[in-house]
């Protein structure tokens, strides 16, 4: 995935940045697909500091479009879902209680950023509180999920494969434990 995102931005030429912006806001609105392609493209393409630069420009631009996408939809959509005990209670967040809620779930690297954006839409909290708190939680997570990339990036075939098989072992492990 990560070639063809090359592909797309070298093809793009002085149009790179928006391309790389426009596919950050799709990814979140899409909601479930995991962004960290787009920062590793973005990392290998602009290099580090450019790359993770875009990347945390992007995600919060995509964060307060899909807010906004989400926002309309569920205020069109007739929810039966919003009776649900744990959405009602969410439904009330606002103001600074809403605001370090949202840093917190930004800040947790590798966070499903769709719920937390669909999440936040449907409470009570204002767009300009969503977009601070989701920029600001989304800076430490990107430069982690950056330095992340970079490294496994410098690793060899080898050393990529024990990687993948470590983190796959202690996710199964965590998932047994919590089971």
């Amino acid at each position: 995935m990560e070639e063809k995102l090359l592909q797309l931005l070298e093809q793009s030429g002085l149009f790179a940045i928006l391309v790389s912006l426009m596919i950050n806001t799709l990814v979140s609105i899409i909601g479930i697909l995991p962004s960290v392609f787009v920062t590793a493209t973005n990392l290998v393409f602009f290099g580090v500091f450019n790359g993770l630069l875009i990347s945390i420009i992007g995600e919060s631009l995509g964060a307060v479009i899909s807010f906004i996408l989400y926002r309309k939809g569920i205020n069109k959509w007739k929810r039966p879902f919003v009776l649900h005990p744990k959405l009602l209670k969410l439904k009330e967040l606002e103001g600074s209680d809403a605001f370090w809620i949202i840093v917190s779930l930004r800040i947790l690297p590798f966070m499903s950023s769709g719920l937390v954006t669909f999440t936040s839409a449907f409470s009570k909290v204002s767009l300009g509180t969503f977009a601070l708190a989701s920029t600001i939680g989304k800076i430490p997570a990107l430069i982690f999920e950056a330095g992340a990339v970079y490294g496994f990036m410098q690793v060899n075939l080898i050393g990529k494969i024990v990687i993948s098989i470590l983190l796959m072992s202690i996710i199964i492990l965590i998932w047994k434990v919590k089971k």
